[in-house]
């Protein structure tokens, strides 16, 4: 399996290798035969999960196998050539699950103050949507961070275990971003077991976040449903008189479930959990980016956006994404969200739009746009669909993203 195939194509692929026909399909997901055809066929777009996800589950195969992901990553300058293949080494590192701890990793821990440092560096590049930059260096961070919790105590060693689950917090999200949902797993629970350990409820709570992104990577929608009422319930005690990293990581979480009720197809549920994000939105006053969060009103309307894509509500994405203005968030969150408006356009027959706010988004984060299945699979799904010969400016766009010999 290639880069080149959409996800209809996919579909029909493994539709064939189960020996199953399209009547069998397409009565086991509650559609017609004639509807399943045009997907395969590429006359109509898969782009809801959960639609995805629920013929995931009668092929049974894993929701990546049908969205294409991972993707590689290709080596840059900025990421060297050591990439996911070194971040999962560090990841499966046996002294991390044996008794035998880092004292043989001959890492020398870095001061508190300079292994902040390298977190704050790693995850603002993040931010930057500097992916291939980020994977490269995580491995270094995470054997400074356990390093560091190896070594010190007291306050000191509080420090360094705080440091150490953002840092794990930081290889969850960037592996979710790059489709690596069982690294991203193993990430968030190591991250957990250090906030747990240095007691830091904020800490607890962003990765909490981190565990619903990877349930959601994996298409267990309704389970990061769940997650998200017991992290809120988890942290409520805390929400009288909360900081403003507290109101940001609770606002984020509801952001997160938001995205996942709309995946379950659960408007309702959706819908409360925008509200309570836009309730801590409010009392935090304006956009911050407390803990790299991004949090504020405008990653409220972001959600409500992506949300009502993932629901169908397409008329809503078109008309009030274009409006929301992401000038003052971090750039990943400004690429994700030309994402979603590119998505709507393509829905809605307004192909032209559609491909130049993705062009616009690829100039500026072209690894972002390079690495996420939506950006791949809606040039891969307007090449498809072209009756003449595409334009140069497509193919061209295609070809940067791989999915175009």
């Amino acid at each position: 399996m290639t880069n080149n195939l959409t996800i209809g194509e996919r579909v029909a692929w493994y539709r064939r290798r189960r020996g199953m026909s399209q009547e069998v399909l397409a009565g086991r997901v509650d559609r017609t035969v004639d509807w399943l055809s045009k997907v395969e066929n590429n006359r109509i777009d898969l782009d809801r999960l959960s639609v995805i996800k629920s013929l995931a589950d009668v092929l049974d195969v894993a929701l990546a196998d049908l969205v294409a992901e991972p993707s590689l990553m290709q080596w840059t300058s900025d990421s060297g050539m050591r990439t996911v293949p070194a971040l999962r080494a560090a990841l499966m590192d046996y002294r991390r699950v044996t008794p035998f701890g880092a004292s043989g990793s001959g890492v020398e821990p870095p001061s508190i103050a300079d292994l902040q440092h390298e977190l704050s560096t790693l995850w603002e590049a993040y931010q930057a949507a500097r992916f291939g930059y980020v994977t490269g260096r995580l491995p270094s961070l995470l054997a400074h961070a356990e390093a560091a919790v190896d070594v010190y105590t007291g306050s000191q060693l509080d420090a360094a275990r705080r440091v150490l689950g953002l840092a794990y917090q930081l290889a969850a999200v960037q592996l979710t971003k790059i489709g690596e949902a069982d690294l991203a797993w193993i990430a968030a629970d190591r991250g957990l077991s250090a906030a747990r350990a240095a007691g830091d409820i904020v800490v607890i709570g962003t990765l909490l976040r981190s565990v619903t992104h990877a349930l959601q990577a994996t298409g267990r929608y309704r389970e990061a449903v769940q997650l998200t009422n017991d992290a809120a319930n988890y942290l409520e005690p805390n929400m009288r008189e909360a900081t403003p990293e507290m109101l940001s990581v609770y606002g984020t979480l509801f952001l997160a479930g938001s995205i996942a009720a709309a995946r379950a197809n659960d408007a309702i549920t959706t819908r409360s959990f925008l509200q309570a994000a836009d309730e801590a939105a409010t009392r935090l006053g304006q956009d911050a980016n407390h803990l790299w969060t991004a949090f504020g009103p405008t990653n409220v309307a972001i959600h409500r956006v992506a949300t009502a894509a993932e629901l169908g509500d397409v008329q809503v994405a078109v008309d009030l994404g274009p409006r929301v203005d992401t000038a003052g968030l971090p750039m990943e969150r400004r690429v994700r969200h030309a994402l979603e408006v590119a998505r709507a356009y393509s829905t809605w027959n307004r192909g032209d739009d559609a491909l130049a706010t993705l062009l616009d988004a690829e100039k500026m984060a072209p690894e972002q746009v390079r690495y996420h299945v939506m950006s791949r699979q809606l040039v891969l799904a307007w090449v498809r669909q072209n009756k003449s010969r595409p334009s140069s400016t497509l193919v061209d766009l295609a070809r940067r993203l791989d999915v175009m010999d």
